[in-house]
């Protein structure tokens, strides 16, 4: 050990000894940015940032079962993503499918996929199907691995289920659009009984949420991370929980 990684590990006790767990947000989202910026500057390939990246996740969730955070999204792939050459898109899915194979595998965490499958290949959907499965019945960190995600796309596919829902308990036009309310929407979005993020996490030091979570992010405090994801320490994270910490949060009161 170096001294610069004996003196982050000091500074990162402090700030943990300091953390009251009373303030920690019960569910935290995560947009995984940066990998492949993070590959350049080391003079890496894109797939080796991206591997790197998928390595993390383990390190950040054991940082939230520490913290006694109950539920965390991870943003592993847009539906945007879904656009690139097929030469940069097969091995990064590979890797996040290896990522869910390892989540599922730890034994410690449920995992729930949140986006679109018909959009995803189908060894993708296996992969992610019979991690939700297999895991379903853990008690650990509910984790929501979010793959072919965005955010209108989810709230279009919310409409679509609540509208195939009701026409098929015969319910009219007329009835539907007297009851429709913000309870009824959220029921049928890919996080249904789930709390709302109370907190997002975006690394890389960009400062937009490129349509994460939109729907249930309305009242989340968001944090921004100069850092690469990739390089994302313990010290990060915890200064992202002391920063939600020191917010009032008013919900528009």
């Amino acid at each position: 050990m170096n001294l610069r990684d004996l003196v982050y590990g000091l500074y990162a006790r402090r700030v943990e000894g300091r953390l009251d767990h009373d303030q920690v947000p019960k569910h935290i989202g995560v947009i995984l940015d940066g990998n492949r910026r993070w590959a350049k500057a080391s003079g890496g390939t894109p797939e080796q940032g991206h591997k790197a990246g998928a390595d993390k996740i383990q390190e950040l969730l054991g940082w939230c079962a520490e913290t006694d955070v109950e539920v965390v999204t991870l943003w592993m792939l847009s539906t945007d993503n879904l656009n690139r050459p097929e030469e940069q898109l097969v091995p990064l899915l590979a890797i996040i499918e290896d990522a869910v194979k390892a989540l599922a595998s730890d034994g410690r965490w449920r995992v729930h996929h949140v986006g679109t499958m018909d959009l995803l290949p189908a060894r993708t959907q296996l992969v992610l199907k019979e991690a939700e499965e297999g895991t379903r019945t853990n008690t650990g960190i509910l984790v929501n691995v979010a793959v072919g995600y965005g955010g209108r796309q989810e709230i279009a596919d919310a409409v679509r289920s609540l509208l195939l829902d009701h026409a098929e308990r015969g319910t009219s036009f007329e009835e539907l659009a007297e009851t429709v309310s913000i309870d009824l929407i959220s029921e049928h979005l890919y996080t249904r009984g789930q709390p709302d993020p109370d907190l997002v996490i975006r690394t890389s030091g960009e400062q937009r949420l490129s349509g994460f979570m939109l729907w249930q992010s309305a009242h989340s405090e968001y944090y921004f991370c100069e850092v690469h994801w990739p390089a994302f320490r313990k010290v990060d994270f915890l200064r992202a929980l002391r920063d939600y910490a020191a917010r009032h949060r008013r919900y528009g009161t």
